[in-house]
């Protein structure tokens, strides 16, 4: 594993050290600090073919990076990093525009999410509903929606009303999955969160198919990886 600080990541892409990963995970976080190495990550990833999983405020970024560099929105960007965006693809929802009280308007617990039929995800977690933990407040514009998903992000997990999205996934790609819930916060050791799971499978597919491994004969001559 490789821990990389967001801020460092433009100077890595002009070193070219981040094609050698075989899966970028981007996680959550607060604040304008380092978004735009986030923003950058999940673009290389998506034009690259890494597999790349958005958690909560990585799913944000990677919205902001295809409105800017797919839809061709310039200067696309969420209303907490930039309250003058033109185009705030990640905003806050109406109901919490004149909330001062910001730590009580977070979306926080666990939520419902309805999963499109025939989704990766609903492949992934082999069910149409699922209840997963948040932490945050901005949210997914839904103004954007039919623009990202006439250019092949689709948004495959909203929930149950649906008028917040909670799942994009994008056409074509191996894995370029975000979420904005934590799934992390229901893995475990010996039960993994169906996100991660696919995720290091994709990874490891990316791995094997740049680098294969060597094969050996099990004693009852059964071929199996070292």
């Amino acid at each position: 594993m490789e821990w990389i600080q967001a801020e460092e990541v433009e100077g890595l892409l002009t070193a070219g050290r981040l094609k050698d990963l075989d899966g970028i995970v981007i996680p959550g976080g607060f604040g304008e600090r380092g978004i735009e190495g986030k923003i950058a990550a999940a673009g290389y990833a998506r034009e690259n073919e890494i597999p790349c999983l958005g958690l909560c405020l990585g799913m944000q970024v990677m919205a902001i990076d295809f409105a800017r560099n797919v839809l061709g929105l310039s200067g696309a960007n969420s209303s907490e990093f930039n309250p003058q965006t033109p185009h705030p693809v990640i905003d806050l929802m109406d109901a919490q525009r004149d909330v001062t009280d910001m730590g009580g308007t977070m979306r926080l617990g666990a939520y419902v999410a309805q999963l499109r039929e025939g989704s990766r995800v609903a492949e992934i977690y082999g069910r149409e509903s699922v209840l997963e933990r948040h932490r945050h407040r901005y949210e997914f514009n839904g103004r954007y929606r039919n623009k990202f998903e006439e250019a092949g992000l689709q948004c495959s997990g909203v929930s149950p009303d649906g008028r917040l999205v909670e799942f994009v996934e994008l056409d074509g790609h191996p894995f370029w999955i975000g979420t904005q819930a934590h799934p992390e916060f229901k893995s475990r050791p010996n039960k993994p969160a169906p996100l991660f799971r696919e995720f290091a499978r994709a990874a490891l597919d990316r791995a094997e198919g740049r680098n294969p491994h060597l094969i050996q004969l099990d004693a009852d001559s059964s071929p199996s990886r070292l």
